[in-house]
């Protein structure tokens, strides 16, 4: 009698909820790699992002994606179709929301949810913020809410509970072969991660309107064996953003490029010469063309 081969099971993941619900940092944590770029900033995430976790069994392939917003202009639509994108091409679901949420729920979207056919985990995150007694209420809301949905408290920066959303995950995926090569991480290529952890540092450091009206395009990316030459392009709206992105004597930007640079620099493990320039492009986030240039729309 021949001996069973072990089973392989391979899917799709995808991660949907509103802005600052802990999407990205989760993704991080369950790829146990700073893939996805992270600030307290909401509206961070402007692409759907895949990141595959590889395992000797399994591949799982994790979609992460912008908050839920209501759009106020063409690449705040851009952001929400990449979300139904995500809802529709799930083998699990996960709904990532925190303590308190309940009060802001967007009844379109758990109307959605309590139709669709694959499984929903309800992940509800930062429950390290909250009491005890927020956390129990908010369980039993969503309970309530998603009935055919799984509740799971987790705290994705700390660590908590991520090994039970994990073998949830495994039980629920089906088996398949993979999907990607077994040592790929993302579908993203490496120039779109440098752009990323440039506009991370821009999300960092700068207030108001100027982290959302910033596009970084990375205009070269030559490597060698020791080190990588890098040039890209910070893209404002006005000539008043492009002065404060450059600072006094240019202190803004030599920050910016100083972070990013030591952060490229562990992620790739080589050398990093960077080079940082910004343009103006006046009202590119309304502009279809625009948003074609830098990859938003097909």
């Amino acid at each position: 009698m021949m001996n069973k081969q072990p089973s392989f099971k391979s899917g799709f993941v995808n991660i949907i909820g509103r802005p600052n619900t802990g999407k990205s940092t989760f993704l991080n944590a369950m790829l146990r790699y700073p893939l996805a770029i992270t600030t307290p900033k909401a509206q961070t995430t402007r692409h759907r992002i895949l990141g595959i976790d590889n395992g000797e069994d399994y591949q799982i392939i994790y979609s992460d994606t912008p908050g839920i917003i209501k759009p106020a202009y063409e690449l705040q639509k851009y952001m929400m179709d990449a979300v139904r994108e995500a809802l529709e091409d799930a083998d699990v679901l996960l709904l990532m929301v925190t303590p308190g949420e309940e009060n802001n729920t967007d009844e379109t979207l758990t109307e959605y949810l309590s139709n669709v056919k694959v499984p929903i985990l309800v992940l509800l995150n930062k429950i390290d913020t909250a009491s005890q007694e927020q956390v129990e209420k908010a369980v039993q809301y969503w309970k309530e809410k998603l009935p055919g949905a799984q509740v799971l408290p987790i705290s994705a920066l700390h660590g908590f509970g991520l090994d039970q959303v994990r073998n949830r995950i495994l039980e629920l995926l089906p088996e398949a072969p993979p999907y990607f090569d077994r040592h790929q991480l993302t579908d993203r290529p490496e120039r779109f991660l440098v752009s990323e952890k440039i506009r991370e540092k821009i999300l960092k450091h700068f207030k108001k309107e100027i982290p959302y009206s910033v596009e970084v395009v990375v205009e070269e990316f030559k490597e060698t064996e020791d080190r990588i030459r890098i040039r890209a392009i910070i893209y404002v709206e006005r000539d008043s953003q492009k002065g404060i992105i450059i600072g006094h004597r240019g202190s803004g930007l030599k920050r910016i490029g100083t972070e990013a640079r030591k952060e490229l620099e562990q992620l790739f493990g080589k050398k990093i010469f960077l080079e940082l320039y910004v343009k103006v492009r006046k009202n590119w986030r309304k502009d279809d063309q625009w948003l074609k240039r830098f990859g938003y729309k097909k």
